[in-house]
Protein backbone atom coordinates (compact mmCIF):
# COMPACT_ATOMS: atom_id res chain seq x y z
CA UNK A 1 0.00 0.00 0.00
CA UNK A 2 1.49 3.57 -0.23
CA UNK A 3 2.34 5.44 2.52
CA UNK A 4 -0.26 7.12 5.04
CA UNK A 5 -0.46 10.53 4.34
CA UNK A 6 -2.96 13.81 5.67
CA UNK A 7 -3.94 16.07 3.29
CA UNK A 8 -6.48 19.54 4.16
CA UNK A 9 -6.47 22.81 2.54
CA UNK A 10 -8.12 26.08 3.08
CA UNK A 11 -9.82 29.02 0.89
CA UNK A 12 -7.76 32.55 1.10
CA UNK A 13 -10.65 35.11 2.40
CA UNK A 14 -8.92 37.13 4.51
CA UNK A 15 -7.60 37.26 7.77
CA UNK A 16 -8.08 34.04 10.18
CA UNK A 17 -10.49 34.39 13.41
CA UNK A 18 -10.49 32.25 16.58
CA UNK A 19 -13.12 30.04 14.89
CA UNK A 20 -10.02 28.66 11.94
CA UNK A 21 -7.89 27.99 15.28
CA UNK A 22 -10.42 25.43 17.32
CA UNK A 23 -11.98 24.14 14.60
CA UNK A 24 -8.97 23.40 11.97
CA UNK A 25 -5.39 24.47 12.88
CA UNK A 26 -5.28 23.27 16.47
CA UNK A 27 -6.18 20.06 14.60
CA UNK A 28 -3.63 20.28 12.04
CA UNK A 29 -1.11 20.80 14.84
CA UNK A 30 -1.70 17.47 16.53
CA UNK A 31 -1.55 15.94 13.30
CA UNK A 32 1.82 17.31 12.52
CA UNK A 33 3.36 14.73 14.65
CA UNK A 34 1.76 12.19 13.78
CA UNK A 35 1.79 11.36 10.10
CA UNK A 36 3.18 13.19 7.04
CA UNK A 37 0.84 16.41 6.30
CA UNK A 38 0.68 18.02 3.62
CA UNK A 39 -1.64 21.73 3.73
CA UNK A 40 -2.19 23.58 1.10
CA UNK A 41 -3.78 27.09 0.22
CA UNK A 42 -6.60 26.23 -1.90
CA UNK A 43 -6.52 29.51 -3.94
CA UNK A 44 -8.01 27.97 -7.03
CA UNK A 45 -11.41 26.91 -4.92
CA UNK A 46 -11.34 30.61 -3.80
CA UNK A 47 -12.29 31.91 -7.49
CA UNK A 48 -15.15 29.15 -7.63
CA UNK A 49 -16.75 31.98 -5.33
CA UNK A 50 -14.63 35.01 -5.87
CA UNK A 51 -14.03 34.86 -9.43
CA UNK A 52 -14.94 38.55 -9.67
CA UNK A 53 -13.14 39.80 -6.63
CA UNK A 54 -9.30 37.90 -7.19
CA UNK A 55 -8.17 40.69 -5.34
CA UNK A 56 -9.55 39.17 -1.53
CA UNK A 57 -7.07 35.97 -2.83
CA UNK A 58 -3.94 37.52 -3.42
CA UNK A 59 -4.01 39.97 -0.03
CA UNK A 60 -5.32 36.91 1.85
CA UNK A 61 -2.81 34.39 1.36
CA UNK A 62 0.37 35.67 2.82
CA UNK A 63 -1.75 37.04 5.90
CA UNK A 64 -3.30 33.13 6.29
CA UNK A 65 0.12 31.47 6.05
CA UNK A 66 1.50 33.75 8.75
CA UNK A 67 -1.41 32.93 10.79
CA UNK A 68 -0.66 29.49 9.53
CA UNK A 69 2.37 29.32 11.45
CA UNK A 70 1.90 31.41 14.39
CA UNK A 71 -1.24 29.10 14.93
CA UNK A 72 2.14 26.44 15.28
CA UNK A 73 1.94 24.71 11.94
CA UNK A 74 5.71 23.58 11.68
CA UNK A 75 7.02 23.64 7.87
CA UNK A 76 10.44 21.29 9.13
CA UNK A 77 7.02 18.83 10.00
CA UNK A 78 4.44 19.27 7.36
CA UNK A 79 4.50 20.58 3.56
CA UNK A 80 3.14 24.21 3.10
CA UNK A 81 2.01 24.76 -0.46
CA UNK A 82 -0.35 26.93 -3.03
CA UNK A 83 -2.44 25.06 -5.14
CA UNK A 84 -1.92 26.98 -8.41
CA UNK A 85 1.29 26.65 -7.87
CA UNK A 86 1.47 23.07 -8.13
CA UNK A 87 -0.22 22.86 -11.64
CA UNK A 88 -0.43 18.86 -11.92
CA UNK A 89 -3.37 19.58 -9.77
CA UNK A 90 -5.35 21.35 -12.89
CA UNK A 91 -3.98 18.40 -14.53
CA UNK A 92 -5.59 15.61 -12.56
CA UNK A 93 -8.59 17.39 -12.64
CA UNK A 94 -9.21 18.14 -16.18
CA UNK A 95 -8.57 14.38 -17.05
CA UNK A 96 -10.71 13.06 -14.33
CA UNK A 97 -13.56 15.32 -16.05
CA UNK A 98 -13.35 13.16 -19.09
CA UNK A 99 -15.12 9.96 -16.93
CA UNK A 100 -17.14 11.89 -14.47
CA UNK A 101 -20.95 11.54 -14.92
CA UNK A 102 -22.35 15.28 -14.20
CA UNK A 103 -25.15 13.58 -12.33
CA UNK A 104 -22.82 12.97 -9.57
CA UNK A 105 -21.55 16.27 -9.34
CA UNK A 106 -25.46 17.94 -9.44
CA UNK A 107 -26.06 15.02 -6.29
CA UNK A 108 -23.21 16.87 -3.92
CA UNK A 109 -25.55 18.27 -1.12
CA UNK A 110 -22.87 21.42 -1.17
CA UNK A 111 -23.85 22.46 -4.45
CA UNK A 112 -27.77 23.57 -4.52
CA UNK A 113 -26.51 24.70 -0.64
CA UNK A 114 -23.93 26.90 -1.81
CA UNK A 115 -25.81 28.38 -4.34
CA UNK A 116 -28.98 29.05 -1.95
CA UNK A 117 -26.71 30.72 0.57
CA UNK A 118 -24.77 32.65 -1.94
CA UNK A 119 -27.67 33.86 -4.32
CA UNK A 120 -26.74 36.77 -4.50
CA UNK A 121 -23.45 35.62 -6.98
CA UNK A 122 -24.10 33.98 -10.36
CA UNK A 123 -22.88 30.54 -9.45
CA UNK A 124 -24.43 28.65 -12.56
CA UNK A 125 -20.57 28.19 -13.86
CA UNK A 126 -18.79 25.37 -14.56
CA UNK A 127 -16.11 26.18 -12.19
CA UNK A 128 -18.54 26.03 -9.52
CA UNK A 129 -20.13 22.96 -10.58
CA UNK A 130 -16.85 21.25 -10.88
CA UNK A 131 -15.32 22.17 -7.57
CA UNK A 132 -15.77 18.72 -5.92
CA UNK A 133 -13.91 17.39 -8.69
CA UNK A 134 -10.91 19.70 -8.28
CA UNK A 135 -11.45 18.60 -4.56
CA UNK A 136 -11.06 15.06 -5.82
CA UNK A 137 -7.88 15.81 -7.64
CA UNK A 138 -6.32 17.93 -5.09
CA UNK A 139 -6.55 14.83 -2.68
CA UNK A 140 -5.81 11.96 -5.88
CA UNK A 141 -3.06 13.82 -6.46
CA UNK A 142 -0.97 13.17 -3.52
CA UNK A 143 -1.97 9.67 -3.04
CA UNK A 144 -3.52 11.12 0.37
CA UNK A 145 -5.55 8.39 2.25
CA UNK A 146 -6.84 10.49 5.39
CA UNK A 147 -8.59 14.07 5.08
CA UNK A 148 -9.06 15.64 7.92
CA UNK A 149 -12.67 17.21 7.69
CA UNK A 150 -15.93 18.22 9.36
CA UNK A 151 -19.16 15.99 9.30
CA UNK A 152 -20.99 18.80 6.25
CA UNK A 153 -17.54 17.26 4.31
CA UNK A 154 -18.04 13.53 4.34
CA UNK A 155 -19.84 13.63 1.32
CA UNK A 156 -17.57 15.19 -0.52
CA UNK A 157 -14.99 12.08 0.82
CA UNK A 158 -17.30 9.70 -0.71
CA UNK A 159 -17.16 11.46 -3.41
CA UNK A 160 -13.57 11.31 -4.47
CA UNK A 161 -13.55 7.56 -3.40
CA UNK A 162 -15.82 7.08 -5.70
CA UNK A 163 -13.50 8.94 -8.51
CA UNK A 164 -10.95 7.26 -7.72
CA UNK A 165 -12.64 4.09 -7.59
CA UNK A 166 -14.28 4.46 -11.22
CA UNK A 167 -10.47 5.82 -12.06
CA UNK A 168 -8.81 2.42 -11.27
CA UNK A 169 -11.65 0.33 -12.57
CA UNK A 170 -11.56 1.92 -16.08
CA UNK A 171 -7.59 2.70 -16.63
CA UNK A 172 -6.55 0.01 -14.24
CA UNK A 173 -6.32 -2.92 -16.89
CA UNK A 174 -2.96 -2.83 -17.70
CA UNK A 175 -1.93 -5.05 -20.67
CA UNK A 176 -1.84 -8.74 -19.70
CA UNK A 177 -3.15 -7.29 -15.76
CA UNK A 178 -4.24 -11.09 -15.03
CA UNK A 179 -1.17 -13.19 -16.27
CA UNK A 180 0.85 -10.47 -14.24
CA UNK A 181 -1.00 -10.67 -11.51
CA UNK A 182 -1.20 -14.36 -11.40
CA UNK A 183 2.85 -14.19 -11.79
CA UNK A 184 2.92 -11.69 -8.80
CA UNK A 185 0.92 -14.73 -6.93
CA UNK A 186 3.40 -16.93 -7.48
CA UNK A 187 6.47 -14.78 -5.92
CA UNK A 188 4.36 -15.12 -2.82
CA UNK A 189 5.75 -18.67 -1.86
CA UNK A 190 3.42 -21.98 -2.36
CA UNK A 191 1.81 -21.36 1.05
CA UNK A 192 1.14 -17.52 1.11
CA UNK A 193 -0.09 -18.03 -2.83
CA UNK A 194 -2.92 -20.68 -1.49
CA UNK A 195 -3.74 -18.59 0.72
CA UNK A 196 -4.03 -15.32 -1.30
CA UNK A 197 -6.61 -18.04 -3.49
CA UNK A 198 -8.64 -18.77 -1.01
CA UNK A 199 -8.98 -15.04 0.44
CA UNK A 200 -9.77 -13.90 -3.24
CA UNK A 201 -12.33 -15.84 -3.72
CA UNK A 202 -13.98 -15.24 -0.49
CA UNK A 203 -13.99 -11.59 -1.51
CA UNK A 204 -15.10 -11.61 -4.80
CA UNK A 205 -17.78 -14.56 -4.10
CA UNK A 206 -18.71 -13.63 -0.99
CA UNK A 207 -17.87 -9.91 -0.22
CA UNK A 208 -16.36 -10.79 3.29
CA UNK A 209 -14.30 -7.68 3.80
CA UNK A 210 -12.33 -9.49 6.33
CA UNK A 211 -10.88 -11.52 3.83
CA UNK A 212 -9.59 -8.27 2.28
CA UNK A 213 -8.14 -6.66 5.15
CA UNK A 214 -6.02 -10.17 5.81
CA UNK A 215 -5.14 -10.58 2.53
CA UNK A 216 -3.69 -6.53 3.11
CA UNK A 217 -1.77 -7.71 5.85
CA UNK A 218 -0.45 -10.42 4.36
CA UNK A 219 0.81 -8.27 1.27
CA UNK A 220 2.30 -5.85 3.32
CA UNK A 221 4.49 -8.55 5.20
CA UNK A 222 5.83 -10.22 1.98
CA UNK A 223 9.33 -8.82 1.45
CA UNK A 224 9.79 -9.77 -2.11
CA UNK A 225 7.19 -7.80 -4.13
CA UNK A 226 8.02 -5.01 -6.14
CA UNK A 227 5.89 -1.80 -5.56
CA UNK A 228 3.88 -3.15 -9.06
CA UNK A 229 3.23 -6.75 -7.90
CA UNK A 230 2.06 -5.45 -4.70
CA UNK A 231 -0.68 -3.33 -6.72
CA UNK A 232 -1.66 -5.60 -9.12
CA UNK A 233 -2.06 -7.90 -6.34
CA UNK A 234 -4.31 -5.52 -4.57
CA UNK A 235 -6.38 -4.98 -7.63
CA UNK A 236 -6.54 -8.88 -8.31
CA UNK A 237 -7.84 -9.55 -5.35
CA UNK A 238 -10.78 -6.77 -5.41
CA UNK A 239 -11.68 -7.75 -9.22
CA UNK A 240 -10.33 -4.13 -10.18
CA UNK A 241 -7.25 -3.11 -11.92
CA UNK A 242 -4.06 -2.07 -10.64
CA UNK A 243 -4.38 0.73 -7.80
CA UNK A 244 -3.36 3.30 -9.66
CA UNK A 245 -5.70 6.38 -6.98
CA UNK A 246 -5.85 5.74 -3.41
CA UNK A 247 -9.11 5.90 -2.04
CA UNK A 248 -8.84 8.46 0.62
CA UNK A 249 -11.05 8.15 4.52
CA UNK A 250 -12.47 10.89 6.07
CA UNK A 251 -10.86 11.56 9.17
CA UNK A 252 -13.68 12.97 11.60
CA UNK A 253 -12.70 16.19 13.49
CA UNK A 254 -14.31 17.63 16.07
CA UNK A 255 -16.60 20.49 15.24
CA UNK A 256 -15.33 23.86 16.84
CA UNK A 257 -16.86 24.98 19.63
CA UNK A 258 -15.60 28.09 19.59
CA UNK A 259 -18.46 30.52 19.39
CA UNK A 260 -18.73 33.67 18.32
CA UNK A 261 -18.77 37.04 20.91
CA UNK A 262 -22.52 36.91 20.41
CA UNK A 263 -22.90 33.33 21.10
CA UNK A 264 -23.91 32.53 17.23
CA UNK A 265 -21.00 30.99 15.22
CA UNK A 266 -17.74 32.71 14.83
CA UNK A 267 -18.02 34.42 11.80
CA UNK A 268 -16.56 37.45 9.74
CA UNK A 269 -20.31 37.86 8.19
CA UNK A 270 -21.25 37.91 11.85
CA UNK A 271 -19.27 40.65 12.94
CA UNK A 272 -18.53 38.69 16.14
CA UNK A 273 -15.07 37.39 15.46
CA UNK A 274 -11.67 38.03 17.65
CA UNK A 275 -8.95 37.16 15.09
CA UNK A 276 -5.63 35.66 15.49
CA UNK A 277 -2.61 37.99 16.68
CA UNK A 278 -5.30 40.03 17.48
CA UNK A 279 -3.78 43.03 20.22
CA UNK A 280 -4.57 42.88 24.05
CA UNK A 281 -6.13 46.20 23.79
CA UNK A 282 -8.76 45.28 21.02
CA UNK A 283 -8.99 41.82 22.70
CA UNK A 284 -9.90 43.29 26.15
CA UNK A 285 -12.45 45.71 24.97
CA UNK A 286 -14.33 42.69 22.59
CA UNK A 287 -14.52 40.23 25.77
CA UNK A 288 -15.62 43.03 27.84
CA UNK A 289 -18.59 44.62 25.85
CA UNK A 290 -19.97 40.79 25.45
CA UNK A 291 -23.28 40.54 26.00
CA UNK A 292 -24.23 38.49 29.03
CA UNK A 293 -27.20 36.56 30.53
CA UNK A 294 -30.00 38.75 29.64
CA UNK A 295 -31.28 37.90 33.19
CA UNK A 296 -28.61 39.51 34.93
CA UNK A 297 -30.06 43.28 34.33
CA UNK A 298 -28.18 44.10 38.28
CA UNK A 299 -25.22 43.00 39.81
CA UNK A 300 -27.50 41.40 42.14
CA UNK A 301 -29.70 39.48 40.09
CA UNK A 302 -28.68 35.86 40.04
CA UNK A 303 -27.72 34.20 35.98
CA UNK A 304 -27.40 31.17 34.25
CA UNK A 305 -24.12 30.22 32.54
CA UNK A 306 -25.68 28.02 30.27
CA UNK A 307 -27.63 31.21 28.88
CA UNK A 308 -24.57 33.37 29.14
CA UNK A 309 -22.00 33.07 25.24
CA UNK A 310 -18.89 34.20 28.19
CA UNK A 311 -19.92 30.70 29.28
CA UNK A 312 -18.95 28.93 26.46
CA UNK A 313 -15.35 30.70 26.15
CA UNK A 314 -14.96 29.13 29.74
CA UNK A 315 -15.67 25.78 28.56
CA UNK A 316 -12.52 26.26 25.93
CA UNK A 317 -10.42 28.41 27.92
CA UNK A 318 -11.03 27.75 31.74
CA UNK A 319 -9.60 24.96 34.11
CA UNK A 320 -12.37 22.83 36.21
CA UNK A 321 -11.89 24.85 39.76
CA UNK A 322 -12.47 28.16 37.28
CA UNK A 323 -15.34 26.44 35.86
CA UNK A 324 -16.87 25.79 39.03
CA UNK A 325 -16.58 29.62 40.37
CA UNK A 326 -18.29 30.52 37.31
CA UNK A 327 -20.90 28.75 37.97
CA UNK A 328 -21.55 28.78 41.19
CA UNK A 329 -20.60 32.69 41.56
CA UNK A 330 -22.81 33.14 38.51
CA UNK A 331 -26.07 31.41 39.66
CA UNK A 332 -26.19 33.06 43.85
CA UNK A 333 -25.06 36.73 41.75
CA UNK A 334 -21.29 36.67 44.46
CA UNK A 335 -19.71 37.36 41.05
CA UNK A 336 -20.19 40.36 38.36
CA UNK A 337 -19.77 39.78 34.78
CA UNK A 338 -16.70 41.79 34.47
CA UNK A 339 -15.16 39.74 37.12
CA UNK A 340 -16.32 36.51 35.17
CA UNK A 341 -15.07 37.89 32.09
CA UNK A 342 -11.31 38.23 33.37
CA UNK A 343 -10.24 34.79 33.49
CA UNK A 344 -11.25 34.51 29.64
CA UNK A 345 -9.95 38.04 28.72
CA UNK A 346 -6.34 37.16 30.01
CA UNK A 347 -6.49 33.41 28.74
CA UNK A 348 -7.00 34.86 25.46
CA UNK A 349 -4.42 37.15 25.39
CA UNK A 350 -2.05 35.01 26.83
CA UNK A 351 -2.70 32.39 23.77
CA UNK A 352 -2.59 35.46 21.16
CA UNK A 353 0.36 37.21 22.37
CA UNK A 354 2.03 33.16 21.97
CA UNK A 355 0.88 33.59 18.08
CA UNK A 356 2.29 37.32 17.85
CA UNK A 357 5.47 36.12 18.96
CA UNK A 358 5.56 32.85 16.76
CA UNK A 359 4.80 35.46 13.86
CA UNK A 360 6.70 37.93 14.49
CA UNK A 361 10.15 37.00 12.35
CA UNK A 362 7.73 36.36 9.50
CA UNK A 363 6.15 39.67 9.80
CA UNK A 364 9.38 41.25 9.96
CA UNK A 365 10.96 39.42 7.03
CA UNK A 366 8.21 38.14 4.26
CA UNK A 367 10.82 36.70 2.40
CA UNK A 368 10.80 33.88 5.09
CA UNK A 369 7.40 32.76 4.42
CA UNK A 370 8.09 33.06 0.62
CA UNK A 371 10.78 30.26 0.94
CA UNK A 372 8.70 28.05 2.87
CA UNK A 373 6.14 28.10 0.22
CA UNK A 374 8.60 28.05 -2.63
CA UNK A 375 10.32 24.71 -0.76
CA UNK A 376 6.64 23.11 0.18
CA UNK A 377 5.46 23.78 -3.36
CA UNK A 378 9.00 22.11 -4.98
CA UNK A 379 8.26 18.71 -2.46
CA UNK A 380 4.79 18.75 -3.30
CA UNK A 381 5.57 18.74 -7.09
CA UNK A 382 7.29 16.25 -6.94
CA UNK A 383 4.97 13.32 -5.38
CA UNK A 384 2.23 15.18 -7.93
CA UNK A 385 4.40 14.31 -10.68
CA UNK A 386 5.10 10.77 -9.39
CA UNK A 387 1.21 10.32 -9.66
CA UNK A 388 0.77 12.31 -12.74
CA UNK A 389 2.97 9.50 -14.47
CA UNK A 390 0.96 6.70 -13.53
CA UNK A 391 -2.19 8.46 -14.66
CA UNK A 392 -0.92 9.80 -18.20
CA UNK A 393 0.72 5.96 -18.88
CA UNK A 394 -2.60 4.09 -17.51
CA UNK A 395 -4.69 6.68 -19.87
CA UNK A 396 -2.44 5.83 -22.73
CA UNK A 397 -1.37 9.47 -22.65
CA UNK A 398 2.94 8.76 -22.43
CA UNK A 399 3.30 8.47 -25.70
CA UNK A 400 7.17 7.89 -26.63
Amino acid sequence: MYAERVLSGMRPTGRLHLGHYHGVLKNWVKLQEEYPCLFFVADWHALTTAYDSPQVIEESIWDMLIDWLAAGVDPAQATLFIQSRVPEHAELHLLLSMMCPLGWLERVPTYKDQQEKLSEKDLSTYGFLGYPLLQSADILIYRADKVPVGEDQIPHIEFTREIARRFNHLYGREPGFEDKARDAVKKLGSKRARLYEELRVRFQQEGDEAAVEQAHAMLEEAQNLSLGDRERLYGYLEGSGKMILVEPESMLTEASRMPGLDGQKMSKSYGNTIFLREDDESVTKKIRTMQTDPARVRRTDPGDPEKCPVWQFHVIYSDDGTRDWVQQGCRSAGIGCIECKQPVIEAVVKEQGEMRERAQPYVDDPSLVRNIIADGCERARKLAQDTMRDVREAMGLSYG
